[in-house]
């Protein structure tokens, strides 16, 4: 979500404040009328490290979104260009039959595309469906040959993964303030485009809710608990994926910056970092 314009404060992107003078990519560089992927933003992540370490500096990803770090570290699946025909046929699929009955037929054909897509994620269901529709293999069929991108001991990971409770408070804080910092001037701007509801940065977390709030569909007291509530979700799934597919990285419990500070510096100063390939 953070690679969208007019979302900062949505979508917490860094400000100038806590950039520091510290250059930062792939920030606000998307127009949100625009779809995005995991292989554009590999593409555009190789070329940011490329630049980095060119300059003789240590290159530092952070994000929330699992699939993008296991993109790097594991590989991305080519997957056929899919032609218009298939997609238009699983477009047709969900028109007529709607959204529980698109997810019953992804299951059928591709169970382990269908248990890793959450809830009722039209873009990626249609999808999963439209490749099966114009290859006749599931999508999942493609993950099995992947080479990762970043060279095996070129790169260190860690897991954030705080008390939760400690972790659900700030969530609830952290919209309160990002509701002072101009978060409804934002999503009114949104509103006043009329953009497809389908768009990938329309999900960014509690900018539906506020949009209704600001049409009048709903009260503020209402679009913050939907929000947190949206975001309390967001963070069980990073608990669940860190644990589960990222399992192996060393992980910061820590709950104040200064702690989880000390923690980042012992674990990268744990093991040797081997130079990147050229």
């Amino acid at each position: 979500m953070q690679v969208y314009q007019g979302l900062p404060i949505l979508t917490a992107q860094p400000d100038l404040g806590e950039q520091d003078g510290i250059l930062h990519h792939l920030f606000g560089h998307r127009e949100v009328s625009k779809t995005y992927s995991v292989g554009k933003w590999l593409e555009e992540a190789l070329s940011a490290i490329k630049v980095v370490r060119g300059k003789g500096k240590v290159p530092i990803l952070a994000g929330g979104t699992g699939l993008y770090f296991e993109a790097l570290t594991r590989g991305l699946a080519k997957i056929p260009e899919v032609d218009a025909s298939a997609v238009a046929k699983a477009d047709k699929f969900l028109q007529k039959h709607g959204m529980a009955a698109l997810r019953d037929e992804v299951a059928r054909i591709d169970p382990d595309a269908a248990a890793r897509i959450q809830g009722a994620d039209r873009h990626r269901l249609l999808r999963a469906l439209s490749v099966y529709l114009h290859t006749g293999q599931s999508l999942s069929s493609f993950h099995g040959n992947t080479q990762p991108a970043l060279a095996p001991g070129s790169w260190r990971a860690m897991a954030l993964k705080p008390e939760r409770q400690w972790l659900y408070a700030r969530i609830e804080a952290r919209f309160e303030m990002m509701i002072k910092q101009g978060a409804l001037d934002e999503a009114s701007t949104m509103a006043r485009r009329n953009l497809p509801p389908d768009l990938p940065a329309l999900k960014a977390l509690g900018l539906k809710p506020l949009m209704e709030y600001m049409r009048g569909g709903m009260s503020l007291d209402e679009a913050r608990e939907i929000a947190a509530r949206a975001t309390r979700h967001y963070a069980k799934r990073q608990f669940t994926w860190a644990s589960g597919r990222f399992a192996s990285w060393p992980v910061i419990d820590a709950m104040s910056p200064r702690q989880q500070n000390e923690q980042a510096f012992e674990i990268v100063n744990s093991a040797a970092i081997a130079a990147p390939e050229a």
